[in-house]
This record gives C-alpha cells, sequence and structure tokens, in this order.
C-alpha cells in the first residue's frame, strides 16, 4: 500500500522480536531491541455523536482465516478490511476522520532519533515470596533464627482486625501492563520490516508491544 493511503498516528503496535547490538559512528555498541513491523489497519471510527468520544479502533496481529472467530471477521468485513486480524486496541486522537476507516497506519512519523514510550506485558515469574517480589529484607540467617525469608507480621491487634488492603504479600509476580519512557528510535526499516530501539523494553520475545510519541519530551 502506497503511502498517500496510510494514515499517520501517534501510536501503533509492534512485536517484540529479541535484542541484539549495534556499532555506532564512532565505534561503540549500543544494545537495541528489535521490534518486529506487523501491519495496523483502522477497523472502526469512534466518533463524538455516536459513541461520545473520538477514536480510531486499531486491527493487528494477522493470523490465517480459520483461526479468527465470526464475530471478528464480520467487524472486519464491515470495515472493508480483508485481512484476518485478531487483535483490537483504540488510540484516542484530538479529531477523526471517518474516511480513514479500513486504511492503514504509516510509520513515516517515527524515523531514527525519534523519541517514544513502549508498553508491553512483563514476563511472567510465577509465585513469588516478598524478598524477590517486593525487595524485604529477610532475618538473621543464623541456626537459631526462626525468621529467615518469610513475611512478617502483617497486620495489628484486634482494632482493626483485619489485613489493609495492598498489603505487600507473596504472590504472583510479573505480568502487568509496564511502559518505558524516552526511549530513542535507532533505526526504521520499512522494506525489511524491523525497528530499532535503544535499551529493553517490556515483554517476552514474540509479545505485542504499543509504540508511542514520547508523553514528556
Amino acid at each position: 500500500m502506497s503511502e498517500e493511503n496510510k494514515v499517520s498516528l501517534h501510536t501503533f503496535y509492534g512485536q517484540k522480536a529479541g535484542m541484539t547490538r549495534i556499532f555506532d559512528d564512532s565505534g561503540k555498541h549500543v544494545p537495541v531491541t528489535v521490534i518486529k513491523l506487523i501491519p495496523n489497519v483502522i477497523s472502526q471510527v469512534k466518533t463524538q455523536e455516536k459513541d461520545g468520544y473520538e477514536a480510531y479502533q486499531i486491527a493487528f496481529q494477522e493470523k490465517r482465516e480459520k483461526l479468527v472467530n465470526k464475530p471478528k471477521k464480520g467487524h472486519l468485513a464491515k470495515a472493508g478490511v480483508d485481512k484476518a486480524f485478531n487483535r483490537f486496541s483504540e488510540v484516542k486522537t484530538p479529531e477523526v476522520n471517518p474516511e480513514n476507516l479500513g486504511k492503514e497506519i504509516s510509520l513515516t512519523d517515527f524515523p531514527a532519533q525519534t523519541w517514544i514510550d513502549v508498553t508491553g506485558i512483563s514476563k511472567g515469574k510465577g509465585f513469588s515470596g516478598v524478598i524477590k517480589r517486593h525487595n524485604f529484607s529477610g532475618g538473621p540467617m543464623a541456626h537459631g533464627s526462626k525468621f529467615h525469608r518469610t513475611t512478617g507480621s502483617i497486620g495489628n491487634r484486634a482494632t482493626p482486625g483485619r489485613v489493609f488492603k495492598l498489603k505487600k504479600m507473596p504472590g504472583h509476580m510479573g505480568v502487568q501492563t509496564k511502559t518505558i519512557q524516552n526511549l530513542q528510535v535507532v533505526e526504521l526499516n520499512q522494506e525489511q520490516g524491523y525497528l530499532l530501539v535503544k535499551g529493553s523494553v517490556p515483554g517476552s520475545k514474540d509479545g505485542f508491544v504499543k509504540i508511542t510519541k514520547a508523553l514528556k519530551k
């Protein structure tokens, strides 16, 4: 699709391919994250008159047609999209244009040296104790001690007679939405379909990440 038929937005979705390193002009090695560029198509236009706010719904993660259910297929067909996308997400914008329905998102606004924010789902660590999960210090490791890596006291007396909400305790660690701000684009290569970002980004390999123009730059 030519760039004339694409839409420029401040947000798009990619797929984390892993990490590597490159060398800059001075010979220093730069650690980078490789983001695989995937198609992002506008599958719905939310308007103030109909929905009460203005936003674009973006469809991504193309799959085989048999792996996408009928409601999603019908939704994409209504937007004039002939590809089988499985994931959808909304991006709010100051103003929308209904004519952009079915168009692909352009990446020309993300050249090298662009500052971005990257959002992803952090890696899962399973069930973890308070020392690993919340950086507790723990107790003495001597043989006579009965307190090594346990939580310790979690409440008061009969008053209030309960455990306060948000108490730091053992539990499921990771699998949270994390955002890393003010990362820099090192290279955008649309021909080979990758984006290089300086440093690390949240998420595991093959996970989907949201890339947005930096909010604080």
